[in-house]
């Protein structure tokens, strides 16, 4: 799992961030809401936890910025204010869940693993689609319309990280981190070839990886594939 932490409480922020290692998950941690909002837009997380209170930009702002962009990752809120107008504005603003300072760490934690655990989107059956395709992420199985393929481990993975981030362009150092492991010896042509296995299974879908060069991948529908 890997997380954005935007939390302008410095002391807090360091000790959070060796909390979440320790408990083997991946952390980002920035102090401002400025930057903040760029790690939001230029990378990929499993779940975002923003301050409400931050410096150049609030919580709520970043909030508001990544849910219009069309993101539905899970962002959980903090605030040092018990106060209902907070968690109202929030959770209208698309928040997942919020926590009220001081808090246990162990119950952050918990909550985190939540959220990673939700979907990006509300789905039966461990299913998630996007355009024409369905894919079971427990079984591997895609389905192009009725049409059924199955996908290796890795393929299935590689579209699951594509889906839960349409649009986006996703590097291939982001895919090996996320699939591979940051410690694999994997190297940028096994992201190609896996990719490429891909697209032959998704030939005749909507779908389409258009290839953004110099910078990864994205995934598209084709009726707005630009020639």
């Amino acid at each position: 799992m890997r997380v954005l932490l935007v939390e302008d409480e410095k002391p807090l922020a360091a000790a959070l961030g060796k909390i979440f290692e320790k408990n083997k998950i991946l952390v980002d941690v920035v102090n401002d809401g400025i930057e903040g909002k760029l790690f939001s837009e230029n990378d990929v997380y499993d779940v975002i936890i923003l301050d409400i209170m931050l410096p150049g930009m609030s919580g709520l702002e970043i909030l508001r910025s990544i849910r219009e962009a069309g993101k539905n990752v899970p962002i959980l809120l903090l605030t040092a204010k018990d106060d209902t107008k907070d968690k109202v504005n929030g959770l209208n603003m698309g928040a997942d869940d919020y926590l009220v300072k001081p808090f246990v760490t162990e119950e952050l934690i918990a909550r985190v693993r939540a959220l990673g655990r939700r979907p990006w989107e509300v789905y039966q059956d461990n299913v998630i689609h996007y355009a024409n395709i369905s894919l079971n992420i427990n079984t591997g199985e895609l389905f192009v319309d009725a049409v059924l393929n199955k996908l290796t481990a890795k393929e299935a993975q590689l579209l699951e990280m594509f889906i839960r981030n349409p649009g986006m362009t996703i590097s291939k150092e982001q895919i090996l981190d996320r699939i591979w492991g940051i410690e694999s010896m994997a190297m940028e042509n096994s992201v190609e070839i896996y990719v490429h296995y891909l697209r032959k299974k998704l030939d005749k879908s909507q779908a389409y990886i258009k290839t953004i060069r110099g910078l990864g991948y994205v995934l598209k529908e084709k009726e707005n594939v630009e020639p």
